[in-house]
């Protein structure tokens, strides 16, 4: 399973979703998990070399690539059906070799806001995916997002989300989302992610990683 998690617009916490995510499967659902840094500020695979020096043992592993280097890590990395490949994709569209990432992609997870300026990135973003990869499922992931806040466009936002896939339950803004690292996830997360990642997992992982491998 090749998963991207992305969003042009810059802010809209797919790092931070990438390692919560991986944490996530790893930790509750037992997933053998491979985290690829694609993004150019590096800022997965930074932290996972930062928290080596604890001289822990990693629940997966973080490489850094390139966009140059994908096909041939794809073959490796992806040897049977209970494989679980994360890309953190780079920002921007206008980069060709995205093309072999996204028609190899399984599964597109978006995390964005509700503002006017994000949708239309996210929008773009999932329409340029959609007509590379006509079959790739897509999950928008409402992040960052304030609490007793009004959307005037939210109603608006998941209409036009919800014709391309699954919009899951919000994620709020709360400062312990920065405490996430590649070892863990703070457990005072875990009410707020569970109904998100486990709509995830069980609409799209649950049983695939269990084949005989």
């Amino acid at each position: 399973m090749l998963i991207i998690i992305g969003n042009q617009k810059g802010g809209a916490g797919k790092s931070t979703t990438s390692l919560a995510l991986a944490n996530y499967l790893t930790s509750a659902k037992k997933c053998p998990v491979t985290v690829i840094d694609m993004d150019y500020q590096q800022s997965l695979y930074q932290k996972f070399e930062k928290a080596k020096i604890l001289e822990n043992k990693e629940p997966y592993e973080v490489l850094s690539a390139t966009l140059e280097t994908f096909p041939v890590l794809k073959d490796v990395l992806i040897k049977n059906s209970k494989d679980v490949v994360l890309i953190d994709l780079p920002g921007k569209l206008d980069d060709d070799g995205l093309l072999a990432v996204f028609t190899a992609a399984d599964l597109f997870i978006c995390p964005f806001a509700y503002d006017e300026f994000t949708f239309e990135s996210t929008m773009l973003f999932t329409l340029v995916l959609r007509k590379v990869n006509p079959k790739i499922k897509m999950v928008f992931i409402p992040n960052r997002i304030k609490a007793n806040a009004k959307f005037e466009i939210m109603e608006e936002v998941n209409a036009q989300l919800s014709k391309f896939g699954v919009i899951t339950d919000i994620l709020p803004d709360r400062i312990d989302f920065q405490r996430i690292n590649t070892f863990q996830t703070p457990i005072s997360l875990y009410p707020v992610i569970i109904p998100v990642f486990e709509k995830i997992y069980a609409d799209h992982l649950y049983g695939k990683h269990e084949i005989a491998g």
